[in-house]
């Protein structure tokens, strides 16, 4: 399976911080935000990712991620010229993700809790999986609903009266066919092709299956300016208390098995002395 980091978009919900940069390269706490969706790609055993943002900031991208060699992964870039939707990614992406399965996640979007997507991702195989997390304010995002069986009944956009509390979080599983879907999809009356309209197909076509993230687990949505702010928060306080780190790149590689001790102990010598440095020769020994 491949991954696909969507970090693009005009960021106008944080403007003016995203006047001169990307969203996706603000930090949450002591780390740049796409390191904790690069993190949830690489924990789940994800090693060939594909970043898709604008031209002006994929240099960034490239400064900071290079080619992901360095923790035992490859990293390639496809520029969107403008954002057009979610959905629009597997188009973009279509060459590189050729007949294999893929994952997107958003860039904006950050998960904590130990393993909860381990299931799905293993025991995936074709037609599309995405994810229910149980939120007190469901109108504001797509929301699913399913029976008792876990079967996914319906999926709506925003809805003015949702018909369950489990909103649709920014990672979702696909098989090959999700180019050629998104291929057919129209634009939306806000002219973009929606993710939900790829999940609708799939339902449609009785191919779409739904894992609900259990109370234990964080997902956490950077988008806003008070979100960056909650996020950065819950991260450090997590990071505080139970004396790890939230999105260290290094560590979700090396417990993949794409990052020997060896090659760690490497990058470790070439790291900046500072607190991150002394983790990571924390979980080295």
């Amino acid at each position: 399976m491949k991954g696909i980091i969507l970090a693009g978009g005009a960021g106008s919900r944080l403007f003016p911080l995203t006047t001169i940069i990307n969203k996706s390269l603000l930090p949450v706490y002591d780390k740049p935000m796409v390191y904790y969706p690069l993190s949830t790609l690489i924990e789940n055993n994800i090693n060939e990712i594909i970043i898709i943002s604008s031209p002006e900031h994929i240099p960034f991208y490239k400064k900071l991620l290079n080619d992901g060699a360095q923790w035992g992964v490859n990293i390639e870039y496809i520029e969107q010229l403008a954002p057009k939707g979610i959905a629009e990614a597997f188009i973009l992406s279509k060459q590189k993700i050729k007949n294999e399965n893929v994952s997107l996640i958003l860039g904006d979007n950050i998960f904590y809790g130990g393993g909860m997507f381990n299931g799905a991702f293993k025991s995936f195989s074709s037609g599309a999986t995405i994810f229910g997390y149980e939120v007190e304010d469901p109108e504001r995002y797509g929301v699913v609903d399913f029976d008792s069986g876990g079967r996914v009944l319906s999926i709506e956009e925003k809805p003015e009266k949702p018909k369950s509390r489990y909103a649709v979080p920014g990672l979702y599983l696909y098989d090959e066919n999700v180019s050629s879907i998104a291929e057919s999809l129209k634009p939306s009356p806000r002219g973009e092709l929606e993710i939900t309209d790829i999940n609708k197909y799939y339902l449609n076509s009785n191919k779409l299956n739904v894992f609900k993230i259990n109370r234990g687990c964080a997902w956490l949505d950077a988008g806003t300016c008070t979100s960056l702010h909650e996020s950065s928060a819950y991260v450090q306080a997590i990071e505080k208390r139970q004396g790890i780190k939230i999105g260290c790149v290094e560590e979700a590689a090396l417990n993949a098995g794409f990052l020997s001790t060896k090659n760690l102990k490497d990058l470790i010598d070439k790291t900046p002395n500072g607190e991150y440095k002394q983790y990571l020769k924390k979980i080295c020994t």
